[in-house]
């Protein structure tokens, strides 16, 4: 054995050991690994730091780019809530249609595109129901990289594999010549964590015992009421005809109207100015008293369901906040008439806190001192705009995200552009790249919002663990090994060279690329079919399909993208991963070898 080779095997092991027992972070392990490739003289320093220009971290930082970009838009969002309406909110129905729907759009676009297209619904999701977002995010992403053995088009390894064959002299394989293994493959992934998740999975804090959102602590501490009510007006009304203060809403009967709609975008916070026409619907806020007291003296009709008023009811677009009037404010010694805060910023003051006690009825004309404390109801857009002015200081944290609808067709056809110039036959880097820069160009989000959505961490691991790959190859250590191995199941049972071919892809492919797995490997197993009196061409097309079984680490793309986002260590990987990694042989083994053979 060469001395190169004993190196580069020594460096893969201690890469390896660092990464699951992360004594420190993987990035900073990612880094070392690069580092003693240059230090023991196995590559030189362009070699070592041609990660930084790989098409693979290139790929990554545009797809996050771009998914943030889609999640601006709200587009995602709204999938969310389409998708709960149709599957309901159980958890195991949730992920079987998140994984199903991730895997199925992986096999026509490259998956890492398909798994960040839906990073923002997993995590919307995962909030709306109330659990863990690390139940979706790790499964969704296998999902996803598992889709991308539907066809033969799905991931840059399996389009290898024809050019490979051809150069070998061997027939190419159809488009869907790996669809049925590839359903096989992606029905077992979901099954497996349908049954085995919770025990394999990091649970987080789940159900009833999640950490109180800034939302619910606020609504706990004022003792708000939770619950909107939806009337209509109907034609005749005595309301129709009247502004909104003239019902005396605010002096007669303490509520709040927090958005009209007539068929169109609601109007949030409506001007006390505002006209009140038939067929207008109301969003109601206050004490349930009067809040029907007020319907029933003006004749209203509760109006049931109104997806106008979707926004109201989800605590992702709109919500309570606390805002104190600071001395420096320019409304101190004015009123909210005086200010026209609806008018100019959309919310609703539900209550009012003045030297420490509760201000009862309107306090519309009530003259606003240093210190005096509002709460606040309206759209998380708003909230913010009101955050960004003067005269208040937004006391409660706003996680949401501002959200711009008007640019989802923008994102969309800038995701879109993307995909459709990867399948054209731009390199995958250079297509999302371009779909990123459509997206800055388009306004979608600024260039530093695009700086922002990068996660150097991610990018760290990936061009600190890809120079370990060309050491393999480079050096020959890849082809020593599966030499060696190769060499120990010539002329054993069919059953168990299948394995053992699927066994060193898998393997290759945590250490190496797979594109870099099924390069060295396919010659290998081209010749090692040939004196066993076996057909080649299915036992590269084994190898191929398992250079995708890259679950124990996190070093496939998918993986290091989802790992942050879900809060998973390298030890969840390998326990979760492990698993999926077994019943991925043993279904694409048993799948060849019946079908195949």
């Amino acid at each position: 054995m060469e001395a190169e080779i004993i190196i580069v095997l020594a460096i893969m092991g201690f890469t390896i050991f660092m990464l699951v027992t992360e004594l420190v972070r993987i990035d900073v392990t990612a880094i070392l690994t690069m580092l003693l490739l240059t230090w023991s003289g196995i590559l030189t320093s362009s070699e070592a730091l041609s990660g930084f220009s790989s098409n693979a971290v290139v790929a990554m930082i545009a797809v996050m780019i771009l998914g943030e970009g889609v999640a601006k838009t709200g587009m995602m969002s709204r999938f969310s809530k389409w998708l709960l309406k149709r599957v309901g909110t159980k958890k195991s129905s949730v992920l079987g249609s998140l994984s199903l729907s991730v895997g199925t759009l992986s096999g026509v676009i490259q998956n890492i595109g398909a798994a960040a297209l839906f990073l923002p619904s997993i995590i919307d999701i995962a909030r709306r129901i109330k659990v863990s977002a690390s139940v979706f995010i790790m499964p969704v992403g296998f999902a996803a990289i598992i889709g991308g053995t539907l066809t033969m088009v799905g991931s840059g390894h399996l389009i290898l594999t024809n050019d490979l064959l051809e150069s070998a002299e061997l027939a190419p394989y159809g488009l869907f010549a790996v669809t049925g293994v590839g359903v096989a493959l992606l029905v077992s992934a979901i099954l497996y964590f349908l049954f085995f998740g919770k025990y394999v999975l990091p649970q987080g804090e789940t159900d009833g015992k999640l950490e109180m959102t800034e939302q619910e602590k606020v609504v706990e501490a004022f003792n708000l009421k939770k619950d909107i009510r939806f009337f209509r007006i109907p034609a005749g009304s005595s309301m129709t005809g009247m502004t909104v203060e003239e019902t005396g809403i605010w002096t007669k009967y303490d509520i709040n109207i927090l958005a009209l709609a007539n068929g169109k975008r609601p109007d949030y916070a409506p001007w006390r100015e505002t006209e009140l026409k038939d067929d207008h619907v109301v969003a109601l806020y206050g004490d349930q008293g009067r809040v029907e007291q007020f319907a029933v003296d003006y004749g209203l009709e509760e109006a049931e369901e109104n997806t106008l008023f979707d926004e109201l009811n989800d605590p992702e677009e709109s919500g309570f906040v606390e805002v104190i009037v600071p001395p420096r404010s320019n409304l101190v010694g004015k009123t909210i008439r005086q200010y026209s805060l609806r008018r100019k910023h959309g919310t609703e003051p539900v209550m009012l806190f003045s030297e420490g006690k509760r201000v009862e009825g309107d306090f519309s004309d009530r003259v606003i001192k240093t210190g005096d404390t509002f709460i606040i109801y309206g759209p998380w857009n708003s909230i913010r705009d009101l955050e960004e002015s003067e005269p208040f200081v937004v006391a409660t944290s706003v996680h949401a995200e501002r959200k711009d609808p008007s640019k989802t067709w923008q994102a969309a056809g800038s995701f879109l552009l993307a995909i459709v110039l990867a399948m054209a036959g731009f390199s995958i880097s250079i297509a999302f790249l371009t779909g990123a820069m459509a997206m800055i160009l388009s306004k979608v989000m600024t260039m530093q919002d695009a700086y922002k959505a990068i996660e150097w961490k991610v990018v760290f691991l990936l061009v600190g663990l890809i120079p370990l790959g060309v050491a393999m190859q480079n050096s020959g250590t890849a082809e020593f090994l599966a030499e060696n191995v190769m060499g120990v199941v010539e002329g054993s049972h069919l059953m168990i060279l299948l394995f053992t071919v699927a066994l060193l892809s898998t393997i290759f492919s945590l250490v190496m690329s797979n594109v870099g797995a099924v390069v060295v490997l396919a010659p290998l197993v081209v010749s090692i079919g040939l004196l066993a009196g076996v057909d080649p061409r299915p036992l590269v097309l084994l190898a191929a399909v398992n250079a995708g079984n890259s679950f124990v680490l996190p070093t496939h793309q998918v993986n290091a993208l989802m790992m942050t986002a879900g809060g998973y260590k390298t030890k969840d990987y390998f326990k979760a991963g492990g698993g999926m990694t077994i019943v991925f042989m043993v279904v694409s083994v048993l799948f060849f070898y019946y079908f195949f053979f």
